[in-house]
């Protein structure tokens, strides 16, 4: 099993101003691992680490030989203004082969058709011509869902990739993220609030608060103090 990620010791911020540290955890490949914390508990900063974005304050992230920080499909949060993009459904999912594309102002063949293939793994080929903004918010997350596996098919990183959607939208992208993870031996690292889906879901658990609180299989952490706390509080526990 190759291991993809390596966090040791990693403080994060801005600035210089820390927002998390502490931060020691491993990815391996095939691994699902939810990120659970509250709001300002340093989920995001973490997020823009792993993707490059934002540099560790201190400490290490190591990236695996075949999962650099460019190789990660990224499903960031929607912003109402990006809902109402303007563009068709083929032309957003094609985007993700953007990085692929060097300084050719063209996709070629083979990025065309990974498109078509991520849109009908997907089943959102027949809204290939659509507008996007005509779509519903459960088929937008398929569109964007299938960019990011334009984008890298080894890692895909989703932050709170859930927001908005109905029950049943939401069951069935969590389904679709839990057989890309089962199937296709994708590595998911999902940030939620949902703690419902990171117990059903992932198989393991990073928590952090400003520090690490957490890390390890789903069964310690539902064992542990922190995860009996947590699900308490979220009107998860018995």
């Amino acid at each position: 099993m190759k291991t993809q990620i390596i966090c040791e010791n990693a403080a994060l911020g801005y600035e210089n101003k820390i927002v998390v540290q502490d931060l020691h955890f491993m990815v391996n490949e095939g691994d699902y691992l939810c990120v659970l914390g509250e709001n300002g508990s340093g989920k995001s900063t973490l997020m823009k680490a792993l993707l490059g974005l934002k540099p560790q304050i201190s400490g290490k992230i190591i990236f695996g030989e075949d999962v650099g920080k460019n190789q990660i499909g990224y499903l960031p949060q929607q912003t109402p203004i990006q809902r109402d993009f303007p563009a068709s459904v083929q032309e957003i999912v094609q985007s993700g082969c953007l990085n692929r594309c060097g300084f050719r102002p063209f996709y070629n063949r083979e990025e065309k058709q990974l498109a078509v293939e991520m849109m009908k793994k997907l089943d959102i080929f027949q809204f290939a011509k659509k507008c996007y903004r005509d779509l519903s918010g459960g088929q937008q997350q398929r569109v964007l869902l299938a960019r990011a596996l334009c984008a890298a098919q080894k890692m895909l990183l989703l932050d709170e990739p859930v927001t908005g959607l109905d029950p049943k939208a939401t069951n069935e992208l969590y389904s679709l993220i839990a057989e890309l993870n089962q199937k296709d031996k994708i590595t998911i690292i999902m940030v939620s609030h949902d703690l419902r889906a990171a117990v059903q879901y992932a198989d393991h658990i990073l928590h952090i608060g400003g520090k690490q609180l957490f890390f390890g299989e789903k069964d310690a952490y539902l064992r542990s103090r922190i995860g009996k706390a947590f699900l308490e509080v979220s009107g998860e526990g018995e």
